[in-house]
């Protein structure tokens, strides 16, 4: 299967924010699909615009992948360092989204 068939039906099967819709206001997670979709496109600059969590959530689950099957010094700092950055940029864009 060629990688433009796959970001097409990838576009097609997006979930819509039920947050957005029955409220009208954007969830903190708004945006990750469409960013993740922009970054396999190789639109990186326009994919750290949409959701910049993108860029230490993908890292996080590489890095909890490979800690499964091998036994890394200082994992858990390595862990909690990923997942404050990521928290702290989803709530930092969630802000700038509503000033």
């Amino acid at each position: 299967m060629q990688l433009a068939t796959l970001l097409l039906l990838m576009e097609d099967f997006m979930l819509p924010c039920l947050n957005k819709k029955f409220f009208g206001i954007e969830c903190p997670g708004c945006g990750a699909q469409r960013s993740l979709s922009l970054l396999f496109q190789g639109e990186i600059a326009e994919a750290f615009q949409m959701f910049p969590a993108t860029f230490t959530i993908i890292p996080l689950l590489g890095f909890l992948l490979v800690d499964n099957f091998f036994n890394i010094k200082y994992a858990n700092k390595i862990i909690i360092t990923l997942m404050v950055s990521s928290v702290m940029l989803i709530l930092g864009n969630y802000i700038l989204k509503f000033l």
